[in-house]
């Protein structure tokens, strides 16, 4: 088992100074708070616990899920009305679980580099929180994987949330609920001498095209897809076949200018809410709508009640997806003026074959210098990426307006994950409103273990 190499610069340690060995709880991080002997039956509970994967009765993957399947349970909260979680860590590893995109305090965020505490190994902990904001949110797992592709988000540690507001955004008769993830990951060294991880097999809900269960539906109906893309690295292109997408949120947040699309385009961590009218009976594939990627399983079917025959692919000719088109049509932003950020993406290479360390502002984390912002305060994060990657970035605990994608100026879009495209600049704007320390980071799970990655703190 690798040294959780994160964990020990928590404590104070170089990256230098660690050497591979037995980890199971890091050094100096708190732990979480046993549940009491007296406590009230919780609203929900997760069990953390090792599982094999049957993405195919060909394709086993030995991981660590909750509650004993991929992707974990739906879990449907209210906003507003307060909820409590056990959580049983019955792995091998000290674990956390982060709420992607809720306004929470820092104790039960769930991510270790802004201080909240860790399951050890056959632990127990419970959490309360106050569900919101409304919207498609996600949770999974926070931890380091290193050269472990079987590890944090390169696993099976990831479930739907539904935080339901007072009103539905728009009428449907029922939810399907979708994960994308790519699995059996290695690392290859590319051909500037990088490393970067590949995949052999690709599913939406843990399971290879043909060999899950059909999304069953009805002629007539209106279907709300929330589709998540949980993979640690990959960012995924979905179509239905036969059929459009009416985009009304992305990442749970509904959008100035609902849009029809013939397809979606998912960086990790982003989610798309989107209505389809059933309205062209059939057996179709929903899938990846590049060929290899469908071809290693991403995929699932879609299939009319007394329908019958093969599944049906049209392959669109393009690739084809832009923020701009969702933005207000005008400058419906903040009025407040907001103080800069300047953050430079970049990559130190450390010779062949070995893994460059991503940086911020020229530094690795932990040595990443942290701004400090004034509670109430609005704050633009002007990014510059020089780097020859996209980066998926996630601002914690905060939900962030679009204002710059590439050097196209946005107003209206509120998101909590933003694909930064290489060899570009990109802000976006947001007010400091929940205080604590609030992590920023790529959500590429292997540039994270690199370094990309940096804590804002309140003054």
């Amino acid at each position: 088992m690798l040294t959780r190499r994160r964990f020990a610069q928590m404590a104070g340690m170089t990256s230098a100074a660690v050497a591979l060995g037995q980890m199971k709880m890091p050094a100096g991080q708190p732990t979480a708070p046993p549940i009491p002997a007296n406590a009230p039956v919780a609203d929900f509970t997760l069990d953390i616990a090792p599982y094999l994967l049957e993405a195919s009765p060909k394709h086993r993957f030995p991981t660590v899920a909750y509650n004993g399947q991929v992707p974990g349970p739906l879990l449907r909260m209210k906003q507003g009305m307060e909820v409590s979680i056990d959580i049983h860590n019955h792995s091998e590893d000290a674990d956390i679980v982060h709420w992607h995109g809720l306004f929470l305090p820092v104790p039960v965020d769930g991510a270790m580099e802004e201080g909240s505490p860790m399951i050890p190994p056959g632990a127990s902990t419970r959490i309360t929180f106050v569900p919101d904001p409304a919207g498609f949110r996600w949770f999974h797992t926070h931890t380091f994987a290193g050269n472990d592709l079987r590890k944090a988000q390169f696993g099976g540690e990831h479930g739907f949330l539904l935080i339901e507001p007072q009103e539905n955004p728009a009428p449907y008769d029922h939810e399907v609920f979708l994960a994308l993830h790519d699995w059996g990951g290695r690392m290859m060294t590319g051909a500037d001498g990088s490393a970067m991880p590949v995949y052999d097999v690709s599913t939406v809900n843990g399971k290879m095209l043909g060999f899950g269960e059909p999304v069953r539906v009805k002629q007539g109906e209106r279907v709300m897809l929330h589709v998540l893309n949980s993979s640690p690295t990959e960012v995924h292109w979905v179509a239905l076949a036969g059929h459009h997408f009416q985009v009304l949120a992305l990442d749970g947040n509904a959008v100035p200018q609902p849009r029809t699309v013939e397809m979606l385009r998912l960086a990790p961590a982003e989610r798309v809410s989107a209505i389809v009218e059933m309205n062209a009976p059939g057996v179709w594939v929903l899938g990846e709508v590049r060929k290899h990627v469908q071809a290693a399983g991403m995929g699932i079917v879609v299939e009319y009640a007394g329908a019958t025959g093969a599944p049906k692919w049209v392959q669109p000719e393009d690739l084809v997806w832009d923020y701009a088109r969702f933005a207000a049509s005008a400058a419906t932003g903040s009025a407040e003026a907001a103080t800069d950020i300047p953050l430079v993406f970049d990559s130190k290479f450390e010779g062949h074959g070995n893994e460059e360390r991503w940086t911020i502002n020229g530094k690795s984390y932990p040595d990443v210098e942290s701004p400090a912002l004034v509670e109430g305060k609005r704050y633009r994060l002007a990014m510059k990426n020089l780097s020859a990657n996209d980066h998926p970035i996630h601002l914690h605990r905060h939900t962030f307006e679009i204002t710059n994608v590439g050097g196209s100026a946005l107003r209206g879009l509120m998101k909590d994950v933003l694909l930064i495209p290489a060899k570009a600049t990109s802000s976006v704007e947001f007010t400091a409103n929940h205080p604590g320390n609030t992590l920023f980071h790529c959500h590429q799970q292997d540039h994270m273990d690199r370094g990309f990655m940096m804590v804002l703190r309140y003054a």
